[in-house]
């Protein structure tokens, strides 16, 4: 999506060409076929973990950190394959978005009119917000070291981008409308 509105901004007269259908059809099947492929390699080596006698996940769901703390035995192999995978799945996507964001940034930056500047980054501060609260709370979760992980304060935070942060997504998009601007002003003068 980063992509999207770098198109978007440096290249508004060529957005359809630059963005086309089939460039489009493979962006959503890379992104298929990745989540197929990250799911299949979490359940195999899942399934290989031996588990003691608790069995009771102490999470609201199922994420991979708890579940890794109730297996007993080596767990090594795993947490290297989900090392891996925070890689390939979370710390790749943040540079490309990062750098994607530095090349509209610099595009905004030429952009002679004032309110030409304030309308092309109004249209991409809703994405980065959205953006930065989401992959801030995988990396807060998945990134850290194994000894400072507090199962309690795992499960605010996976609440957070789980519950809270879905539904603040339309209301950080609608940011941009001036009606609703003018809505939040008057409720929060009351």
């Amino acid at each position: 999506m980063a992509y999207d509105r770098y198109v978007a901004i440096s290249k508004p007269l060529l957005y359809s060409q630059a963005m086309s259908l089939k460039l489009c059809a493979f962006l959503v099947g890379a992104s298929y076929l990745g989540g197929l492929i990250n799911s299949f390699i979490i359940t195999k080596d899942t399934f290989a973990l031996t588990f003691c006698s608790d069995n009771v996940i102490d999470d609201f769901f199922c994420d991979i950190p708890p579940l890794v703390k109730l297996a007993c035995g080596k767990k090594d192999s795993f947490q290297s394959v989900l090392f891996f995978l925070l890689t390939s799945n979370v710390i790749i996507p943040i540079v490309f978005i990062l750098a994607t964001y530095l090349f509209i940034i610099a595009t905004i930056l030429r952009i002679r009119s004032t309110q030409g500047r304030l309308k092309a980054f109004s249209t991409c501060s809703s994405h980065l917000i959205s953006v930065t609260l989401y992959y801030g709370s995988i990396l807060y979760i998945y990134a850290r070291p194994q000894s400072s992980y507090s199962l309690d304060r795992d499960k605010i935070v996976s609440t957070f981008y789980t519950v809270v942060f879905p539904m603040l997504n339309p209301l950080i998009y609608s940011l941009r409308n001036k009606d609703v601007k003018e809505a939040l002003n008057k409720l929060f003068k009351q």
